[in-house]
C-alpha cells in the first residue's frame, strides 16, 4: 500500500464528526486497573484530537500518542494534546510490551494496518490483568465514497497511474474483532454504529475524504494538472452518490467498535 502523507489541516476540517465515535467508544471502556493515574497508549493518534479525548477520561493519565507521521505528530504537540508524550512509530511494528498499559486506544487507525487482527492479540498480550483494549474503525468500504473511488481508480485514465494498491485499506465485520478478542483472552464487547452526519458547503464529502480515505490517491498523484482532473472526476461520482438537499449532504458514517477487557 501507498503510504498516505497525511494533511493535519484537512483532516481536523471534520474533527467534532471524528471524534464523536471515540467519544461514543469510551463511554463502554469500564474502570482501569490503576485509575486515576493509567497508563494509556493513543495509537494512531493523528493530529491529537484523539489524545485530547483520552485526557479528558484520564486526566491524571500517563498518555502516549504514537503516529507514523511526523508532520501529525507535529500538530499533536504544539496544540492536539500537550501535555501527552508522543512516539514516532508504525502501529503494525509498535510493541506495547515496554510500556505495561492499562489501555490500548486506537481511533480509526486500523484500516490501515494489513493483519491487523494478529496485531489485537500482541496487543492483548501486552496489557495489564484488567486492562482494556478500545478501538474503533470504518465500516463503509462498500458505500459510494469507497465503490466509486475503486471504479474511477481502475479506469483507463488512471489505472497505470494509481495501481491497485493505491487505495487499499479494510476491515473485517464486528464478529471477526469479536472472536479475535475472545481468543486472546478478553471480554469482548462489539457493536456498530451508522451516523448520519450532515455536511455541508460545496462538495462536502469530497472535503470528508480528502482527510482520509483519499490520502493514498492524493500522494500518488504529484503532477497538479493530474490531481485537478481526479477530483474533479470524483467529485462528479460523489455529487451523483450524495446529493446536496436544502439543509446539506447527508453523508451516512458507519462505524465497528469494539472494547475488550484482558480477564
Amino acid at each position: 500500500m501507498t503510504s498516505p502523507v497525511w494533511d493535519p489541516a484537512q483532516y481536523l476540517r471534520f474533527a467534532d464528526e471524528r471524534t464523536r465515535p471515540l467519544r461514543d467508544l469510551l463511554a463502554r471502556v469500564p474502570a482501569l486497573p490503576h485509575e486515576p493515574a493509567p497508563t494509556v497508549l493513543d495509537i494512531g493518534c493523528g493530529p491529537g484530537n484523539s489524545t485530547a479525548v483520552l485526557r479528558e477520561r484520564w486526566p491524571a493519565a500517563r498518555l502516549t500518542g504514537i503516529d507514523n507521521s511526523a508532520e501529525m505528530l507535529a500538530t499533536a504537540r504544539a496544540g492536539g494534546e500537550p501535555t501527552a508524550d508522543y512516539l514516532l512509530a508504525d502501529a503494525a511494528d509498535y510493541d506495547p510490551a515496554g510500556a505495561a498499559p492499562d489501555a490500548i486506544v486506537s481511533n480509526a487507525t486500523l484500516q490501515w494496518v494489513d493483519g491487523h487482527l494478529g496485531l489485537l492479540a500482541r496487543w492483548a498480550e501486552a496489557l495489564k490483568p484488567g486492562g482494556v483494549i478500545a478501538f474503533q474503525v470504518p465500516g463503509n468500504f462498500g458505500s459510494p465514497s469507497h465503490t466509486a473511488l475503486a471504479e474511477l481508480r481502475r479506469g483507463p485514465r488512471w489505472r497505470d497511474l494509481l495501481g491497485e494498491d493505491a487505495t487499499r485499506a479494510g476491515v473485517h465485520e464486528p464478529g471477526g474483532y469479536l472472536r479475535v478478542l475472545a481468543e486472546a483472552g478478553c471480554t469482548a464487547d462489539v457493536w456498530e454504529t451508522t451516523y448520519s452526519t450532515l455536511l455541508t458547503g460545496p462538495d462536502p464529502v469530497l472535503e470528508w475524504v480528502k482527510g482520509t480515505a483519499l490520502r493514498p490517491v492524493l500522494t500518488r498523484l504529484t503532477d497538479e494538472g493530474e490531481r485537478a482532473d481526479f477530483l474533479a472526476e470524483y467529485g462528479e461520482l460523489l455529487r451523483r452518490a450524495y446529493p446536496a438537499g436544502p439543509h446539506g449532504t447527508v453523508f451516512p458514517f458507519r462505524r465497528i467498535f469494539a472494547v475488550g477487557v484482558k480477564r
